[in-house]
């Protein structure tokens, strides 16, 4: 599962694609704080890129890049949240939210941990690298994944979860210079994100396929919150 743990063909359904619009919204109402021009603001053209390519309609997107900017006359605030624990079978887990109400999120956080562990703050984050997560694919034939990598900054580069898609990680502050970078070396971005990568990821094979099973329900039930934005869960590929 990787940096980032996604539901196995959540976008197949139709409520699944909802909550994939519903969370890429508040990415460019967070992202067109600093600009409301995706060529001048480049976090927030990486996030319209990804909502334009799973057909996120254009009024919704051009809705949220107005109320993030403050163009619309709406207040829009929301506060980042990390939760800290294990799924069941002490599998650790980060789950980062953007809510409007701390307080509620706080409240079903614990609600949903409780077929695992909430934990406080630092429980869990020292067992996992904050890391910039570029996923990329190739865009000429014959480049070269790991000399884009070098030449562009990155730290590391692995396959990713969808055939073809190649993740590059990176130091935080170098996200978005390598995703400059990448382009010129043959490589077409697809996302860009900061994330949580595990050090120590459990192998999904030590687990029995019912302790599995378990494991991703407990993580596709907290993905259905409204709040969160993005779980990463330390397991391996």
């Amino acid at each position: 599962m990787g940096a980032q743990w996604k539901a196995k063909h959540k976008d197949l359904a139709a409520n699944a694609k909802g909550r994939l619009f519903g969370k890429l919204a508040k990415d460019i109402m967070i992202a067109a704080r600093h600009g409301a021009d995706p060529t001048a603001n480049a976090r927030l053209r990486l996030v319209v890129e990804q909502a334009r390519k799973v057909s996120m309609p254009k009024d919704t997107l051009d809705r949220a890049i107005k109320k993030g900017a403050g163009l619309s006359g709406e207040s829009v605030q929301f506060e980042r949240v990390v939760y800290e624990g294990f799924a069941p079978h002490r599998v650790p887990v980060m789950v980062e939210c953007l809510t409007d109400n701390v307080n509620r999120a706080a409240s079903e956080m614990r609600v949903l941990f409780r077929k695992g562990q909430l934990g406080t703050s630092g429980s869990v984050s020292w067992d996992f690298d904050h890391v910039g997560i570029i996923e990329a694919q190739a865009a000429t034939t014959g480049a070269d994944a790991e000399l884009a990598a070098i030449e562009a900054g990155a730290q590391d580069v692995e396959p990713g979860d969808d055939a073809g898609v190649l993740v590059f990680l990176t130091d935080p502050s170098d996200l978005d210079l390598v995703c400059r970078a990448l382009p010129a070396h043959g490589f077409t971005v697809v996302s860009a994100t900061l994330g949580y990568r595990p050090k120590n990821p459990i192998d999904p094979a030590s687990l029995s396929p019912e302790a599995r099973d378990e494991v991703e329900a407990f993580l596709a039930a907290i993905d259905n919150n409204e709040d969160v934005q993005n779980i990463f869960a330390g397991l391996g590929a």
